[in-house]
């Protein structure tokens, strides 16, 4: 019986995996949709309306009380699970300007009724939709094309727990190729398994609030959902977790992604907000704003504008998003809090304003630890090498602990195609609790951080600097670098002088 189960529920991935395959493949032959981008995007908020709907139908089955945010003929199940429905010119007017319903009356057409739904209150699903709808678009311009599109995602069961497993897998891939196709944005797809050792590492518990203050397509979110949901037993508790996860996108595409991405997880009523984390005073962030635990690799290499500078104190003025973002997570976190973080190696080499603001993070938080990764971790987004900081809101910082991740033997850097592996961490999660200096791990008193102008851009003391043996490539890949940071900070400053 066990082995007839196992065949089933392959067979039922296989036909999902072909569904969602065949809905790609028919977007490619649309003129509208240009690159990987625009083909994730249509696909995403049709798969919005398809979960949303069947969300909906299961709370209707089980609250006869429950009013849908979405009225008929909008819903799904109206206009999408007729095989035989609209198509052509019909469907997209429809979908974008307006129709005649079965009365024989003219009405708006789905996208402008989405953008305009109000909701009553905070928990209210209309106020959710109106924003993940503002900024969405259907970007193809043949109807029946987007007919074949619309009947592969019906034939996806979003009732069946193993079809939601496996969609949230398939997902992931198209969130992949999405962040591939993004580069050069400054928001770069993290590594499912650095996002889980980082997870695994800041430990969050039952009943705390956990924040992605910068959250994209929510891949630190959902791994803080798989890491606690073994532990919760009632249906409140299920409640109050998906109530505690928040995150805050500012990027229409990435913030739908990340609600659909949470839809997918089961998580009926996701906790995200579209917005900007930088736009709020941060002297007005009180005590009700602050959160147990952050996880988050927020953006960097961006350039903010001069109101949202001024939302920061004036010896942490900077137009560089990295440093701003610091700023707010000390900010953010409650008493005894704690975050991790990625960062690019320009922060822990930043003097003058980022110095400043190194300084005010060892004078709040305890900074414990920094795992310097090696190399293409982050490929192809970006080769440029990448840190994680873990630190407390427990008082200043006395001593922290560095331990360098070395790629296996043979290999000097990770690639697209040979990725980092969770494995790669067991020896530094086996260390972790220890604290034992060897030839990965070293300690600093902070005393010493003070006296070289706050530099966290330590090597590795067991290693000795060897330029001569190094590959040349990887010499210059370096110079580009500090070369690249040179010439953002020189633009920086022009930018602050123009305005």
């Amino acid at each position: 019986m066990a082995k007839k189960n196992a065949t089933a529920q392959t067979t039922r991935r296989a036909e999902l995996a072909d569904a969602v395959s065949a809905a790609r493949n028919a977007m490619r032959k649309d003129a509208g949709l240009n690159g990987e981008l625009d083909r994730i995007s249509q696909l995403a908020w049709l798969l919005f309306l398809k979960a949303f709907d069947s969300l909906e139908q299961d709370r209707e089955t089980t609250d006869p009380g429950f009013r849908p945010a979405i009225d008929a003929p909008y819903r799904w199940r109206d206009w999408a699970a007729d095989p035989d429905g609209r198509t052509g010119e019909s469907l997209i007017s429809f979908i974008e300007r307006e129709f005649t319903d079965d009365r024989g009356v003219r009405r708006r057409g789905l996208l402008p009724y989405l953008r305009d739904l109000a909701g009553t209150g905070s928990n209210d699903s209309r106020a959710a939709l109106r924003a993940i709808f503002k900024e969405a678009d259907n970007r193809m311009f043949s109807g029946y094309l987007l007919r074949v599109v619309v009947d592969h995602v019906e034939e996806i069961d979003f009732a069946s727990s193993d079809a939601m497993t496996t969609m949230a897998y398939l997902y992931e891939t198209m969130l992949r190729d999405a962040h591939d196709a993004a580069g050069g944005s400054g928001s770069f797809y993290t590594p499912r398994p650095v996002i889980r050792f980082m997870v695994e590492q800041i430990a969050p518990q039952l009943g705390e609030v956990i924040l992605d203050p910068a959250c994209g397509t929510g891949g630190f979110l959902v791994e803080a959902l798989e890491y606690l949901r073994p532990g919760v037993g009632t249906a409140e508790e299920y409640r109050r977790l998906h109530e505690n996860l928040r995150g805050v996108e500012r990027s229409s595409l990435p913030y739908l992604l990340g609600v659909v991405n949470m839809l997918l997880r089961g998580v009926g009523e996701p906790n995200l907000v579209r917005g900007d984390a930088l736009a709020k005073p941060i002297a007005e962030i009180s005590r009700a704003d602050q959160v147990d635990v952050i996880v988050t690799n927020p953006p960097f290499g961006g350039l903010e504008m001069e109101r949202i500078q001024n939302n920061f104190p004036a010896y942490g003025r900077t137009a560089a998003t990295e440093w701003l973002f610091i700023q707010l997570l000390v900010r953010r976190l409650k008493d005894r809090g704690r975050c991790a973080m990625v960062v690019p190696n320009r922060v822990l080499v930043g003097s003058g304003v980022g110095a400043r603001i190194k300084e005010q993070l060892l004078e709040e938080c305890n900074l414990h630890t920094v795992v310097r990764l090696p190399a293409g971790v982050l490929e192809p987004s970006t080769a440029i090498p990448f840190n994680l900081l873990f630190f407390e809101k427990t008082g200043r910082t006395k001593e922290t602990w560095f331990y360098e991740i070395r790629p296996p033997k043979g290999r000097k850097k990770y690639t697209k195609t040979i990725p980092i592996r969770f494995e790669e961490f067991a020896r530094c999660r086996s260390w972790w609790k220890s604290r034992v200096e060897d030839e990965f791990a070293w300690r600093v008193p902070v005393e010493w951080i003070q006296s070289t102008n706050f530099n966290l851009d330590l090597t590795n003391p067991s290693e000795p600097l060897d330029l001569a043996n190094r590959p040349p490539a990887e010499l210059l890949r370096e110079l580009i670098e500090v070369e690249s940071e040179v010439l953002r900070l020189l633009k920086s400053l022009e930018h602050g002088f123009q305005e």
